[in-house]
């Protein structure tokens, strides 16, 4: 049985205008995981635009947060530590006194990032989070708002602009008008904007999240999951041009945002309505991953980096929960001949969907029969997955609970069907059946499959079990098979070593 790969945790302090945060990572990868995360909203930068200091109360509450941060990470026993400080501590003049502060707490030096450095921080972690991304990266954070274009998994353009929530209330005395106009001089000063025309605007920081999470609320969306949630330019112009006006008390969704986020959320929503008029991008895309998240991929060696992110995602959490990774593996060759002609073609994307479907087939086995299906669901649905759009992570999901119940339809996937298309949703069904012809007779083991080939022989759908595999045949394989033949518009047939036997009626 597979066992989880062992690696050093890495922890991750981030020291920002508005939050101060840790994150300890279970290891530096393409898909790492969590293992504690923790934010204090300190408001560093609240007052810097008009005093040119970080604030007070601001300093007191993160030197607090970084004490707790140091004991947790001793704690934890973390092996290495990343400190890393932005645009606040970077520009006021009490920045470097906080800073030696900080350190002294910790434990090490805090590295200061330069706006530019930022950017491409952000971007990279953009590029580790999300597939093949191309177009413009924002982090909107409390002091700053940072730009980068990614293309091809290159950067250029890198800037940073002094737009964060906390300055803009700050520099405009609360005044949204002028705080529009503080926005709109700013970006005429860049003369590369245009190029994000028709293309994707990746949006990270709190402020945007919380503004994604309203939308959510609002349009009832049937997947609550920030990474990679996607809204039309145009909806997302029209939607942060009425919060950036002010939204009622009762608004769906705004009593869930905490009140330190609701101060600057007009003002975010203000900077990316006009951000959106002057780039016309295609869509904006929430990114959960940002700077740390950059930072864990900056320390990657090449190797590392060309890997796919939702494989290696996929693969912890085969090693983690399956019964046999290497089951999962020889399930995607078995499951190859369904996806060439006379069955049902796949692009390049459908098959690398198809591969994290084989890697996630198993990972519900130690639930309770009656629940493997919806613990699977969820566990796709709502997991910690990277590189894949919510249509996909959907399909993951829906393919899994497949899997698991049968090709059913009830409430429980009804509303993640909403979110692929008709084609999509026919390759689910045809995966999810043949993970079950699959598990009936190889028990989720190696070593079985590249034995008991599938092909399409004429309007057949030929399953060979040769011996020593022929006493693996039985009424429920029969039957489930024929379910995948049916699917497949082709008629079943199980042929044993030489002979043959039609699937059970």
């Amino acid at each position: 049985m597979a066992g989880r790969r062992k690696r050093a945790p890495v922890a991750v302090i981030d020291i920002g205008s508005n939050s101060v945060r840790l994150i300890v990572y279970d290891g530096a990868t393409h898909a790492p995981a969590p293992l504690f995360n923790e934010k204090v909203l300190c408001g560093l930068g609240r007052s810097i635009a008009t005093t040119g200091s970080l604030d007070a109360d601001g300093v007191a509450r993160a030197l607090r947060a970084l004490r707790r941060f140091r004991a947790l990470i001793d704690q934890l026993q973390v092996q290495r530590t990343e400190v890393i400080a932005t645009a606040a501590a970077r520009e006021a003049a009490n920045g470097p006194d906080f800073i030696a502060k900080a350190e002294q707490i910790i434990g090490q030096k805090v590295t200061l990032l330069s706006g530019t450095i930022e950017a491409e921080l952000a971007a990279l972690g953009v590029i580790s989070g999300i597939y093949a991304a191309d177009g413009f990266v924002g982090d909107l954070g409390g002091g700053s708002l940072e730009l980068v274009d990614v293309r091809g998994g290159r950067l250029s353009n890198a800037l940073t602009l002094p737009l964060g929530g906390l300055r803009l209330i700050d520099a405009s005395g609360g005044n949204r008008k002028k705080a529009r106009e503080i926005i709109d001089a700013e970006f005429a000063k860049v003369d590369w904007l245009e190029k994000g025309r028709g293309r994707d605007f990746y949006a990270i920081g709190g402020t945007w999240r919380a503004l994604a999470r309203l939308h959510m609320a609002q349009t009832d969306y049937p997947l609550r999951v920030m990474h990679n949630y996607r809204i039309d330019g145009q909806a997302a112009l029209k939607f942060a041009g009425a919060v950036s006006s002010g939204l009622p008390d009762d608004t769906p969704g705004l009593r869930d945002i905490s009140s330190a986020r609701r101060e600057t959320l007009p003002y975010g929503a203000l900077v990316l309505e006009r951000l959106i008029k002057q780039m016309k991008p295609r869509s904006i895309v929430v990114s959960a991953f940002g700077i740390r998240e950059g930072l864990l991929y900056s320390l990657l060696s090449a190797h590392e980096r060309a890997k796919d992110p939702l494989i290696e995602a996929c693969s912890m959490l085969a090693e983690q929960r399956s019964r046999s990774v290497e089951n999962a593996g020889e399930l995607l060759t078995w499951t190859d001949s369904l996806f060439r002609v006379p069955g049902p073609v796949e692009t390049p994307e459908q098959t690398r969907l198809r591969h994290a479907a084989c890697l996630l087939s198993d990972i519900g086995w130690r639930a309770h029969p009656d629940y493997r299906g919806a613990q699977s669901l969820n566990l796709v649905a709502h997991g910690d997955l990277v590189g894949v759009d919510h249509p996909g992570r959907a399909f993951l999901a829906l393919t899994a609970y497949y899997r698991n119940e049968g090709v059913v339809n009830d409430e429980l996937s009804r509303s993640l069907v909403e979110l692929v298309d008709k084609d999509a949703l026919k390759r689910a069904k045809i995966l999810g059946a043949a993970f079950r012809v699959a598990h009936m007779v190889a028990a989720a083991m190696p070593g079985v499959l590249p034995h008991t080939p599938l092909a399409y022989e004429g309007d057949r759908l030929v399953w060979t079990l040769p011996e020593p595999y022929a006493d693996l045949e039985g009424e429920r394989v029969s039957r489930r098979f024929k379910t995948l033949a049916n699917l497949l518009d082709r008629e079943p047939e199980i042929r044993i070593g030489t002979s043959f036997q039609l699937a059970a009626s």
